[in-house]
């Protein structure tokens, strides 16, 4: 079983909108409310890809509740906590292949619901195969808050998405891997070449990094090799849930041999381009992409 964790779990709202005109008036031509958060997205990949999975994080108020129950809707199977303060939601538009997201901070998490949480984790943790940690974190929880986890985790693989001081205080903790977009990597080491802030990252406690670089595919760092991996063609349509697609991947091929597992990784992102929610990818796309993701090998050494 692949545990998702979603810290700050929101109720999404997307709209897919012409041509988005700041200022004026936008009419969508369509409009959809779905749970998310990160980890909810990883989930509904995972489950989507055949694999057993469990949602858990944090929820509260009337926006938890329709989380919770989208969740399930989705047929995915959830250990979510409930929290004082009510879920936060998102907003993104949609429009020519851009996404423009607003997305609410969340609330601010109690000392008693946070120790609530970490008691029950630790069961969840402990029938896990992997554990995926994504997102940002909630008001109140220390940056560390990752990384509380990934020690309560021994012995089992965690991959973490988060950027900024969360992502920094994570890798203290020496998850297994680390997937930062190219944004996130500048961001937390002042490197704008990503091979070298990757390397940067796994100097400092990552047991591998892989970072997104949109539709340039990936780049990845590891104790046994560097590879730059590439789709052969680029997409349109919504990019946003394209990171969490290659999260879900990269947990559920944890088994396989580097290479491998970026080319699923690079083809299973670049399948939810094409799909206008976060959490959906196209087998189409997928089956066309597979076989023609190329993953080239930066080092000697690099396992092929």
């Amino acid at each position: 079983m692949i545990l998702t964790v979603t810290l700050n779990a929101a109720l999404d709202v997307t709209y897919q909108v012409p041509a988005l005109r700041v200022g004026h008036t936008n009419r969508p031509t369509a409009a959809d409310v779905r749970a998310g958060g990160k980890g909810v997205n990883v989930a509904r990949v995972l489950h989507a890809l055949g694999h057993e999975t469990m949602v858990t994080g944090l929820v509260g108020g009337d926006t938890g509740a329709a989380i919770r129950a989208d969740v399930l809707l989705a047929g995915l199977r959830e250990a979510l906590f409930d929290m004082a303060g009510p879920s936060r939601r998102t907003v993104t538009i949609v429009s020519d292949g851009t996404a423009t997201a607003v997305n609410e901070p969340g609330p601010a998490v109690s000392i008693s619901d946070w120790a609530d949480f970490v008691g029950g984790y630790h069961a969840l943790a402990a029938r896990a195969s992997v554990v995926v940690l994504s997102g940002s974190l909630p008001p109140n929880l220390p940056d560390d808050a990752y990384a509380q986890l990934i020690r309560a985790t021994p012995g089992t693989p965690v991959i973490l998405d988060t950027a900024g001081p969360a992502l920094l205080a994570g890798l203290a903790a020496r998850p297994a891997v680390v997937k930062p977009n190219v944004h996130e990597l500048t961001e937390v080491t002042g490197l704008d070449d990503p091979l070298a802030a990757a390397r940067a990252l796994l100097d400092r406690g990552a047991g591998a990094v892989v970072a997104s670089l949109g539709p340039e595919g990936l780049v990845a760092v590891t104790e046994r090799g560097s590879w730059r991996v590439r789709v052969p063609e680029e997409l349109h349509g919504n990019p946003t849930g394209a990171g969490d697609a290659c999260v879900a991947a990269l947990a559920a091929g944890h088994l396989l041999d580097w290479p491998d597992r970026l080319a699923e990784a690079a083809a299973v992102s670049a399948a939810a381009v094409p799909c206008p929610l976060a959490g959906d990818i196209d087998p189409d796309t997928y089956t066309r992409l597979r076989p023609t993701t190329t993953v080239e090998a930066l080092d000697a050494h690099a396992d092929r």
